[in-house]
């Protein structure tokens, strides 16, 4: 592995290795208070164009914990494709740290970081998918219902980034995924053709609908994320008007399956994509979630500084 950058990257044999070290490292986390220095002389360079909570603190603290360190870099500060080409500040970094995770607005401009920098990028979220969320997501999946295959993964909501990775874990591990969106609103085609050709070969299936009803019969994870992204807030309006229908409430959970779980990426715009009943409720997962992008982002750290 040289750069994290989709999940669809690599094969599903690669995915559950880094599952598997993910919890290996948590339960030595949970159980020691620690982890084993195994990112020591270390530091991890973080380039931010959007704000951030989860993926800034966790990709800090995933350094730490392994006696490592992380450099933030604000927008202001950088200004990548902008003030200075992506190539320059690529192998300048090069230089200066052992690791990039950059969270930008344009996938293109992950993609051109890692073609040019001469250490690993892992790609914190892009207009086109969120990877280290997808792997999050899976762990807590696994630590719900285990390495089963064919659970059903609903998602309702928006055809967004978070979706495409959702999908492509799902795809992964053999688990069938189903998306219900309004129209309009579909999940990225070119990832759809690329989930298709993962299920080929781990046999999972992929359904798409527009009933989130439909969408969520016999689901053993309902999955919802906020109706407007980031960059997205002039459509704000226009969104509020056409997403009441897929919001996750408890009625919508009532139609899945009785110990399914719900989970949302965060941060929730609560009482519009998610209630306040459903997300502080007994099927919630999504601080679980949240917490687990830690150990998530420690396997994949640790497999690209090739030290665990």
């Amino acid at each position: 592995m040289k750069d994290f950058l989709s999940i669809s990257d690599y094969t599903a044999d690669e995915i559950k290795d880094m599952l598997d070290l993910a919890m290996d490292l948590k339960k030595q986390y949970l159980k020691k208070g620690s982890n084993k220095k195994i990112f020591k002389g270390k530091v991890l360079g973080m380039i931010f164009q959007k704000p951030s909570l989860r993926t800034r603190v966790s990709f800090d603290m995933a350094m730490r914990h392994g006696g490592g360190d992380a450099l933030y870099l604000s927008p202001n500060e950088i200004g990548l494709g902008k003030r200075e080409s992506i190539a320059d500040i690529a192998r300048v970094l090069s230089g200066y740290v052992q690791i990039l995770m950059a969270r930008v607005f344009d996938h293109e401009h992950v993609v051109e970081l890692a073609k040019w920098a001469d250490i690993p990028v892992i790609n914190g979220l892009s207009d086109y998918n969120h990877p280290c969320q997808g792997m999050a997501d899976a762990l807590t999946i696994i630590e719900k219902f285990g390495n089963a295959k064919g659970l059903n993964v609903s998602y309702v909501g928006d055809g967004n980034n978070v979706t495409t990775s959702l999908m492509h874990v799902s795809a992964q591990l053999g688990w069938n995924f189903i998306a219900a969106t309004p129209e309009g609103y579909d999940t990225d085609p070119t990832a759809i053709e690329i989930a298709k050709d993962i299920a080929k070969k781990t046999g999972s299936t992929l359904t798409f609908l527009r009933d989130p009803h439909e969408a969520v019969k016999g689901a053993h994870v309902i999955y919802t994320d906020t109706w407007t992204s980031m960059g997205q807030e002039e459509e704000t309006a226009k969104r509020e008007l056409v997403f009441p229908p897929y919001q996750v409430n408890a009625q919508l959970v009532s139609e899945a399956d009785k110990d399914a779980i719900v989970m949302h990426c965060l941060p929730a715009h609560r009482n519009h994509e998610i209630t306040d009943e459903v997300a502080d409720g007994s099927h919630s997962v999504i601080f679980q979630q949240a917490h687990n992008r830690l150990h998530a982002q420690k396997a994949v750290l640790a497999r690209l500084l090739q030290v665990a």
